[in-house]
């Protein structure tokens, strides 16, 4: 009797089990002071890094379609290519000026006055003014001294800021330049009032450990904000803005897809995956989730590529669940084997059967779906010995299961489901019942 009270009482226990936590068990129990991972900004550069990938133009129609989508999305900033870069260029960021955006709109200019007077009269809300400080960058590409670019930004940043507009100061190639002339430069322009300071690893060289002590480093100096952009040439783009947020940056920059300058910058899908997982609350409450799927469509569309089958979120794999026993698990409570759940970013869960990996529970599953109530748990697991079988033949399509599972129904009520297993050896067999159906 103890036993089976013993039984009982456990069975209660698990019934009455949080199924989720309340707070995430992935953030540190004691978070750093001077992090932002629940309060940190996205600059949209979809429009400008993303105009830099391969395959990539814009027409003003597309762009207009892309930063509307964006903004349904709830990104801070739309970040537009320099009205420096052409004709068209500078067309485009006044038409998305004008079109009301809930999101700031920005662009990118050199570190030079002609461009920052060009980009003012478009009516942009702010500008992102950028100079390299590398080595390779101040010897083969502008050739200038860091007294010279230290005056340049003072004069620039002073200019756009009498001039009422939002500014960053960025370096480029900020992971492979002097920390003391970073951190100089960074101090000069922060005490003339710069809204943000930029650190940006231009190759995609840095590792997070790299960029949470660069970070830190300059939380200590500069009382601005603190914007990151990374490059994703080495796979690190989405933790080295996590690692960015940690350390107390700000505002991080994305593009969709992650399309920019050879393999792009951190994607705002993946961005968002990362910070949902962090803080889940401050990520649904801030952004529509659900949108993000439309907008990478059209880019996607845009640049001729398809959405990768891993792509975070909205990819053909993100949610689809195929062994047996991570499948059991899935269908009791989906937070075992998934971190994100899919109706929160208007995606579905799939539970794929038709492999000799599946399990009876995902079986019993689809039979509960298809109504087909008279099918008992035995049934189940003589059905999925079946499928386990043709599936070593070559993998069964959901419309295969599904033919099998009716007409083994079928069978059933007529006494015969044994001998109608018997009966199919290939599965061909049951496509062809699938046909003539």
């Amino acid at each position: 009797m103890s036993q089976q009270n013993g039984t009982v009482n456990n069975q209660a226990k698990d019934q009455n089990r949080t199924r989720e936590p309340i707070v995430s068990p992935y953030m540190p129990k004691y978070p750093d002071p001077m992090s932002n991972i629940s309060n940190f900004k996205i600059i949209e550069s979809t429009l400008r890094e993303g105009e830099q990938f391969a395959n990539a133009f814009f027409d003003t129609e597309k762009k207009i379609e892309i930063a509307k989508s964006l903004d349904e999305i709830g990104v801070d900033y739309l970040e537009l290519t320099s009205p420096a870069a052409s004709e068209q260029s500078r067309n485009d960021c006044k038409a998305i000026s004008s079109l009301g955006l809930k999101a700031k709109i920005l662009t990118h200019v050199r570190c030079h006055m002609d461009d920052a007077k060009l980009a003012i009269d478009t009516g942009v809300d702010g500008l992102d003014v950028v100079i390299g400080t590398s080595s390779y960058l101040r010897e083969f590409s502008h050739g200038k001294d860091m007294e010279y670019i230290t005056n340049k930004a003072i004069e620039v940043i002073s200019y756009i800021k009498s001039q009422g507009l939002e500014v960053r100061f960025s370096t480029e190639d900020s992971f492979r330049s002097d920390l003391v002339d970073l951190l100089s430069i960074y101090k000069a322009v922060d005490k003339i009032g710069v809204n943000r300071v930029g650190i940006a690893d231009t190759v995609g060289c840095a590792n997070p450990r790299q960029v949470y002590e660069l970070v830190r480093t300059l939380r200590s100096v500069v009382s601005c904000d603190i914007e990151c952009h990374f490059h994703n040439d080495t796979g690190c783009a989405i933790a080295n803005a996590y690692a960015a947020l940690e350390a107390g940056a700000t505002h991080i920059d994305t593009s969709v897809l992650g399309i920019g300058e050879r393999n792009g910058i951190t994607p705002l899908g993946g961005l968002l995956a990362r910070m949902y997982a962090a803080d889940k609350e401050f990520v649904k409450n801030k952004y529509n989730l659900t949108k993000i799927r439309d907008v990478e469509n059209i880019v996607a569309d845009a640049v001729e590529v398809t959405v990768p089958f891993n792509n975070y979120i909205t990819g053909y794999c993100a949610f689809t669940h195929k062994a047996g026993i991570h499948a059991k698990a899935i269908l009791n409570n989906p937070s075992t084997y998934e971190i994100l759940k899919p109706e929160d970013f208007g995606m579905s869960r799939y539970v794929s059967i038709g492999h000799r990996l599946t399990g009876w529970n995902a079986v019993k599953n689809r039979i509960e779906q298809l109504q087909l109530t008279d099918l008992k748990d035995e049934d189940a697991k003589v059905v999925t010995q079946k499928i386990k079988e043709l599936a070593d033949v070559r993998p069964l399509s959901l419309d295969d299961v599904d033919t099998l599972l009716r007409h083994y129904h079928n069978a059933k009520n007529e006494g015969v489901h044994t001998h109608f297993l018997d009966n199919i050896d290939t599965p061909d067999q049951i496509t062809q019942m699938g046909a003539t159906a």
